[in-house]
């Protein structure tokens, strides 16, 4: 039986929202990386893991990156991701 296509939501805590999909992907948690250039500028990475020990993972990346790029700063977030089968509604 093929599986069913959903649509994942990540709403993190400044009320920004990434979904993905439509997808089959066993995703549940949404990681992202907002990092302070010594310029001030700021660069952002983000991804979706299949579990929570995943995404906690890109924490220890996230400090080498910022050992190897200089970053002045940065904020590593990790968020549940929810399941809805039908696409958001668009604004």
């Amino acid at each position: 039986m093929a599986r069913r296509k959903r649509y994942l939501t990540a709403t993190l805590p400044d009320g920004y929202v990434k979904t993905i999909g439509p997808t089959t992907a066993p995703f549940t948690h949404y990681w992202r990386i907002v990092a302070v250039l010594e310029n001030g500028a700021t660069e952002v990475f983000w991804g979706h893991e299949a579990s929570l020990k995943e995404a906690r993972g890109k924490r220890e990346a996230a400090a080498d990156a910022a050992r190897q790029r200089g970053w002045w700063r940065y904020d590593f977030e990790v968020v549940e991701l929810t399941e809805d089968r039908d696409p958001p509604a668009r604004v």
